[in-house]
């Protein structure tokens, strides 16, 4: 996550590098086969750019500098899923403009190729920057005031993240050094009183209130006396007490206000999440049209009813909608009681059996997905009278409902896929995909589709 007080080197590269690098590299691609960088590919190196600065934007690139073995093959795949998003999009550009066949398909070829090599090499050589300058003691100073659970756990984030470019000098605290349980390597510099005048002999950069605001005497006596000083100063709120949900700073016509459960689909990632559904939607369709065909046929001929069975479920926000399926049962339940599918449920056609065991059922809803009602990654949709049951056992279960249900989700490649027919295993579901609700990125969507991909190949939970 991107932080306002970090340093303007760190900044620079996480905004600047990548768009840059792919910049770059076009420009090397477009030389060396001996043309001229102009025209079409000027246009195509500042879409590129710009699509890249927004799309890298979303991973984190450049992470923690002390990287390990496993680290950098985890690095080295968000890398490559960034610059297939990019590419993707170009693509879909290039063919809806008509101008895809403009470029050479060597200098294209050898652009896509060559990109991610160059990229990661620059994401090493940054990391290596940025190691030096904290090994020269190129880092702001700070302290934290407060060694509750609330500030051990900021100089634990501290600590972690050398790339921040932060020391941690230490910590202080009213209470006596026995009771405390300091940072492991860090001290107890003193009490409340004595953080302004340490502050201004030992050059302190940076201050960390975390304390309860149950101590605001204290707090707004310190915060008066650091007046005379030149350290920025942070208050930390507690709200870890809180199971936070895309929890961030945010401001209502300049008032700041902290967001404790909202979202993560809001302002431009909202955008981003519906041009990858109506992008990725739109081309599965086209590839999957034929097989879309041959199944309505199917079910038609083998059981009477109709061939696409509608079904209300929750949308975003609670909202109800629509969603389609081939119907795969002799019913077509959508009442206050609606009993889910079960192994050997007589409800179930032969034909209905391989459909549910494939997924082949749910391809229906890609048309959800282009309605916007639907998104290809997201929580799976229950039945209204199901929803209506949890919502009543679960904590916390309407959460999921903060955006747009999926085809399919972190719970189901997570294990949760098919029947939940106990509390524990809705419990389970639920949990997941509130984790994506913490977690949402462009990359865990593309990585969703293609495990998604995978366990339907081979998975037996769905029947």
């Amino acid at each position: 996550m991107i932080t306002t007080n970090e340093p303007p080197i760190l900044s620079l590269m996480r905004r600047l590098l990548d768009p840059v690098v792919i910049l770059g590299s076009l420009m090397l691609s477009v030389g060396f086969y001996d043309q001229q960088f102009n025209g079409l590919y000027l246009i195509l190196g500042v879409v590129a750019f710009l699509i890249s600065a927004q799309v890298f934007d979303e991973f984190d690139l450049i992470g923690n500098a002390n990287l390990r073995q496993a680290r950098v093959l985890s690095h080295s795949r968000n890398l490559l899923v960034a610059w297939a998003i990019v590419v993707g999009v170009l693509m879909f550009l290039g063919y809806a403009s008509g101008l895809g066949s403009a470029f050479p398909p060597d200098v294209m070829g050898t652009w896509v190729v060559v990109t991610p090599v160059l990229l990661f090499f620059a994401h090493m050589a940054a990391r290596a920057q940025l190691r030096h300058l904290y090994r020269k003691g190129k880092t702001r100073r700070a302290v934290v005031v407060g060694v509750g659970e609330l500030g051990q756990r900021l100089a634990r984030h501290i600590e972690e993240a050398p790339h921040l470019m932060i020391t941690l000098e230490g910590c202080f605290d009213d209470r006596s050094p026995e009771r405390l349980s300091l940072p492991k390597g860090k001290a107890c510099l003193g009490k409340m009183a004595d953080v302004a005048e340490y502050v201004k002999q030992h050059s302190i950069d940076l201050v960390y209130v975390a304390l309860p605001l149950v101590n605001q005497p204290r707090i707004v006596n310190m915060i008066e006396a650091l007046r005379d000083s030149t350290a920025s100063l942070y208050f930390v709120p507690d709200v870890f007490i809180f199971d936070l949900v895309q929890a961030r700073i945010d401001d209502v016509n300049g008032m700041p206000v902290i967001a404790i459960f909202e979202s993560p689909l809001t302002g431009i990632n909202a955008v981003q999440k519906r041009l990858f559904d109506i992008v990725v939607g739109s081309f599965i369709l086209i590839l999957i049209s034929p097989l879309l065909l041959i199944v309505a046929l199917a079910v038609k001929l083998t059981s009477p009813g109709p061939i696409i069975f509608k079904q209300r479920r929750y949308g975003m926000d609670g909202e109800q909608i629509l969603v389609y399926k081939f119907r795969s049962m002799t019913v077509c339940e959508d009442g206050a009681h609606v009993a889910q599918a079960t192994k050997n449920d007589q409800r179930v056609t032969p034909l209905g059996a391989f459909l549910r065991k494939t997924s082949l059922d749910e391809l229906p809803q890609f048309i959800n997905v282009l309605q916007g009602r639907m998104s290809i990654v997201g929580p799976r949709p229950h039945a209204v009278a199901h929803n209506e049951m949890y919502r009543k056992l679960i904590t916390g279960y309407m959460w999921r409902h903060k955006v747009k249900p999926g085809i399919t989700g972190w719970a189901q490649v997570n294990g949760y896929r098919g029947e939940t027919d106990s509390l524990d295993k809705m419990e389970g579901r639920v949990l997941y995909d509130i984790d994506y609700l913490k977690n949402w990125s462009l990359g865990l969507d593309f990585a969703i589709i293609l495990r998604t991909v995978k366990l339907v190949l081979r998975d037996g939970q769905a029947y």
